[in-house]
């Protein structure tokens, strides 16, 4: 093996032992650990402590590989036939989630002297809270089978559907696309998502029991190849490879999913690990200071505007004050979705990485707090004022 592929292998070996070392520490202390890769990143890249020259092109293929398995992995806990139903009992909800949250940093966005273009993309990375986290913490506290989970993740879905619309019309508009180009790119990624959708719907289980095998390996590399042809077809057609992985876990149903679950767990959790590294190496730190002020800011907004949309979602449902209080704190946690909206604009706009970055751990350290607390919050909240009426918990 040549010198540079020595120092390429010592690199990544450090690189997942320092994110080894990490994970252990998030666990002992009981926080989600993504914000905590971010932070490796940040001290691996750009006026950080150490610079990864020989490694740095394979973290960004494992980046995207990363993104891609977070979105599949998110896929396989819907079927097609649940996201119309969440859709449908849900969209009051969706929309008081988009003017709540995507208007604090579109107006920061403004606020800030940033072009048009880049406050919408701080306003996505306002709007949409992290699947991946939200889903960690409620599976970490045993609060899956709670009234107002099933509430959550329908905001959850209308929030990365809406995605679907969102990805290809700011890629269009950021990469110099016409107004018909990229009219044109949101409707062939509607029909594309309707008519996978559809075939999924009438066609799903029998698909799925093709893809089935008894052999491990075999359904391993299957999922992983059709995952990889489909995201890349779609970015192709400049669509988000990130909704092509998301549509081909809806897709899946059946005995397929628990396997394939078991499957890709590992290999997700890897590369979402390398994928918030790769937007911290990203990220010039030097622009922090600078920016953090602003982020506290629009944080705190923000966790007041998502506490506010579980409050008032959940509400709905009939649920009483303990659980519209965890409804709202669970979708305090930004990450995933918010990375990758403003690893689009760094390029046009440097400090919207770093404002990014900042908000994005701050808000997932606000948001596993709230969530782990918030039924003694609530509980201290009750004691101050009488209940008036009996709702569920």
């Amino acid at each position: 093996m040549h010198t540079g592929g020595d120092l390429l292998v010592l690199e990544l070996g450090a690189v997942v032992l320092g994110l080894a070392v990490v994970a252990r520490l998030a666990r002992r202390v009981g926080l989600p650990a993504l914000p905590l890769y971010l932070l490796v990143g940040l001290a691996l890249g750009e006026g950080g402590l150490v610079e990864l020259p020989a490694s740095a092109d394979f973290i960004e293929v494992g980046a995207e590989i990363g993104v891609i398995l977070m979105l599949l992995m998110l896929g396989l806990e819907f079927s097609p036939h649940e996201l119309v139903v969440n859709v449908r009992r849900s969209t009051l909800a969706g929309f008081t989630d988009l003017v709540l949250n995507a208007a604090p940093g579109v107006v920061a966005g403004f606020v800030l002297g940033f072009d048009p273009i880049v406050a919408v993309l701080l306003g996505g990375v306002t709007y949409i809270s992290s699947s991946g986290i939200v889903a960690k913490l409620v599976a970490d506290l045993d609060r899956i089978g709670n009234h107002e989970t099933p509430v959550v993740l329908s905001v959850l879905v209308i929030e990365d559907l809406a995605m679907v619309l969102y990805l290809p019309i700011v890629s269009g508009v950021l990469f110099g696309g016409s107004v018909l180009s990229t009219t044109v790119t949101v409707a062939v990624s509607l029909v594309a998502v309707v008519a996978v959708l559809g075939i999924a719907y009438v066609l799903g289980d029998r698909l799925s029991d093709i893809a089935l095998s008894h052999s491990s390996e075999a359904l391993l590399l299957t999922l992983l190849g059709v995952t990889l042809v489909v995201a890349g077809l779609a970015g192709r057609l400049n669509l988000s490879t990130a909704v092509g992985a998301f549509i081909v876990g809806v897709a899946l149903s059946g005995d397929i999913v628990s396997h394939a679950r078991g499957l890709l767990l590992p290999l997700r959790n890897l590369f979402a690990a390398v994928f918030f590294v790769f937007f911290g190496l990203q990220v010039d730190t030097g622009l922090i200071p600078g920016v953090a002020a602003t982020a506290v800011a629009i944080a705190l907004v923000s966790a007041a505007t998502k506490i506010a949309t579980g409050w008032i979602a959940a509400g709905r449902a009939g649920i009483g004050t303990p659980g519209r209080l965890r409804a709202g704190a669970a979708l305090v946690a930004h990450g995933e979705f918010s990375v990758v909206i403003a690893e689009l604009g760094i390029a046009r706009e440097g400090d919207l990485g770093a404002l990014a970055a900042t908000y994005v751990i701050i808000l997932t350290f606000i948001g596993a707090l709230l969530y782990q607390f918030s039924d003694a919050i609530s509980a201290a909240t009750l004691k101050k004022r009488p209940r008036r009426h009996r709702t569920r918990p």
